[in-house]
Order: C-alpha cells, then sequence, then structure tokens
C-alpha cells in the first residue's frame, strides 16, 4: 500500500470531480463555500490526500478569528474512508500542523458521519473532545425525494399535505430568484430585504441572527453558480415566507428561512418546501435536507416548532457526530470552553 501523501489542490475540477463521487457529501466541504469563506477574508486550505498517484481525500480547513482566540474548522468533513487508518491518521496530522501553523487555539470538526459508536471511537482514539457548541446542523431531517410527487406528497403528515394544497388554492405565488451579473442590483435588493425580515424572525424566535455580508457573499457565491435560489412566497403582491435552498451534489439544503407576521396566518412557507423539493428532483438530486431540527422529545425547545414545520415533509432524522475539538493550545482552550459552556446555556442551544 502506497503512503498517504498531502498536497494543496488549486484545481476545482479535481476537486469538484471527486465530491461527485462521494453522494454523502455535502456544500460544507465544496469548492464554493471555500470561495465563500474567502470573500470573507477568512484563511483556507484545500488539502488533497493521495495514495500514490491518485486522490483518496480531500479536506476543506477554514480559519476563524474570535475574540476567545483564533480556532480552524472542518465543517462537513473530511471526506475520506473512514475505515482506512493511514487516511484517519494523515487527517489528524495534517489539521494539527495547520493549526499551529496559523496559531490556533483549536481545531473543531463535524465530519460527514452518523453519530454512532464507530464514529465516536474513531475521534476519541485520536485524542479529539466533544465540542461544548455545534458546528452547523447535527441533527437534521432529510427526505428521500427520489419517489413520485404523488407518493411525497402522500407520505407528508396530514397537515403538511392539506397546508400544500391549501396554499395552490389560494393562489400563493412562489417564485425563485437567483442572482446574475446582470440583475445583480435587483437581487442584492432582495437579500437586503431578506436580511431585514431574518432579524424580524430573530427576534421573534431568539436566535442570533447572520450579518448582512455573511448571507449576500453566500448567496452570491452559490447563486452565480446555478446552486442556490431565493424562494419568496407572496399573496396579492403581499410578501409572507421566503427561504434560501442550496443545490450541491446529490443533496438539496433548507439553509435559512423567514416569514413576516401577515405571513404566519398563510401556509406560503409550506409551498416553497414542495416548490424546492420539486426543482430539487428536476435537477436529479436523492435527498432534500431540512437542516437543523430540536429532538423529538424535547417540546420545549426554542426551535420546536420549526422542527414540527420540517418533519412533517416526511423525511428521517439523520443525526451527525457532535462537533468533536482537538485541543491545541490547553490554557487558552479551557478560556474558550467556559465561555462557549456558558453562551450555549444563554441561547438555550
Amino acid at each position: 500500500m502506497a503512503k498517504i501523501t498531502i498536497k494543496q489542490i488549486d484545481n476545482k475540477k479535481i476537486w469538484e470531480d471527486f465530491m461527485s463521487l462521494h453522494p454523502e457529501a455535502n456544500f460544507l466541504q465544496s469548492w464554493y463555500w471555500g470561495e465563500f469563506h474567502q470573500a470573507l477574508k477568512n484563511n483556507i486550505q484545500r488539502t488533497g490526500f493521495y495514495e500514490g498517484s491518485k486522490l483518496v481525500g480531500v479536506m476543506l480547513s477554514i480559519v476563524e478569528d474570535a475574540k476567545r482566540g483564533r480556532y480552524l474548522t472542518v465543517p462537513g468533513g473530511p471526506i475520506i474512508d473512514w475505515d482506512k487508518s493511514d487516511l484517519i491518521e494523515a487527517f489528524v496530522n495534517e489539521i494539527k500542523r495547520i493549526a499551529k501553523e496559523q496559531n490556533c487555539v483549536f481545531v473543531r470538526v463535524r465530519p460527514q458521519l452518523e453519530s454512532n459508536d464507530f464514529s465516536k471511537n474513531i475521534f476519541k482514539q485520536n485524542g479529539f473532545i466533544n465540542a461544548p457548541m455545534h458546528l452547523h446542523a447535527e441533527l437534521t431531517s432529510q427526505l428521500d425525494i427520489t419517489k413520485p410527487e404523488e407518493e411525497l406528497l402522500k407520505n407528508m403528515r396530514k397537515t403538511t399535505r392539506y397546508e400544500v394544497k391549501k396554499a395552490i388554492t389560494l393562489g400563493i405565488k412562489v417564485t425563485g430568484y437567483q442572482l446574475k451579473a446582470a440583475r445583480h442590483y435587483q437581487e442584492l435588493s432582495l437579500i437586503k430585504e431578506f436580511y431585514d425580515l431574518q432579524i424580524a424572525t430573530a427576534r421573534r424566535q431568539k436566535f442570533v441572527p447572520f450579518s448582512f455580508e455573511f448571507l449576500n457573499e453566500q448567496f452570491k457565491m452559490f447563486s452565480q453558480k446555478n446552486k442556490a435560489l431565493l424562494y419568496r412566497a407572496e399573496l396579492d403582491n403581499k410578501l409572507l415566507a421566503e427561504a434560501i435552498i442550496i443545490f450541491y451534489g446529490q443533496e438539496a439544503v433548507y439553509h435559512y428561512g423567514a416569514s413576516t407576521d401577515e405571513g404566519r396566518n398563510y401556509p406560503g412557507a409550506y409551498l416553497i418546501q414542495w416548490e424546492a423539493i420539486k426543482e430539487a428532483k428536476i435537477r436529479g438530486m436523492t435527498r432534500y435536507n431540512f437542516w437543523g431540527v430540536s429532538p423529538l422529545d424535547k417540546w420545549e425547545h426554542r426551535f420546536a416548532g420549526i422542527s414540527f414545520f420540517k418533519r412533517g415533509f416526511g423525511g428521517q432524522d439523520v443525526e451527525y457526530l457532535h462537533a468533536q475539538d482537538l485541543i491545541i493550545n490547553r490554557p487558552k482552550y479551557i478560556i474558550n470552553y467556559a465561555v462557549e459552556t456558558l453562551r450555549k446555556k444563554i441561547r438555550s442551544v
């Protein structure tokens, strides 16, 4: 067996061709997620793991600066064969090297691995500990969309199916907008409107909203590549709800959503999801990821309501391994751990 060697990948085609061979991969390890973080002025590295001349793994890592200390993240990755110990060893050694080179306090990894004894043992045996906070969605609701539309409707919760059909009967209009260079100013105003609506939704649901720059750069990066749509549900020219859906690889992801006060009285959000599911099917995708949901047994959770909405479409819960931390600078990490633990308690997440 050839020794694992490491090279930086600067060729988009090589990266994306490899990703296309791995149906478990999602947008968090895509070439475009790296470009998005570069637009935010974050330092990224695209690492390739080679066995001889064959590419056998990729890893997008991102340096995040925070007041409590700089750290390295690997979201939804790396994309490797987790049965190969030499690949795992190469991955661990490489993140240690990058973290030390970038003066990071710790590394945080949320791999594209389901949470079970196998995945937990891999990280425990390599010196990781459970992170005090999550890194992107961990408990998700995912729908197999390879079935015919009639079957997908049939498998929905009765009330969800009713709301989808009611939205159609009421004449609610759903439009998906894509950012193109020629229409940049029009679409920029739509993103600004979505950002403002997100702020109002965040106040109502008590979560920390993303910045305008974060949302705008992300949508711009994916939408210009025909990999994201901003959906708007309207009735009589009145905005009811919005959502940003990312289409990548085998998966469409309901990444962000927001609704108006008036929209809460109409089923616009239901029709947005149905239209996005149909679009994903047209694109030949196999699953629709409703992204994060709260645990089924925690009805007091502040996201229980939106989670009930998401699960109504008939998907199955998929739980990824909780974010794992590899400590590089222990004294500084202890401070970070305390800050994040307190923040988690205050935010009830």
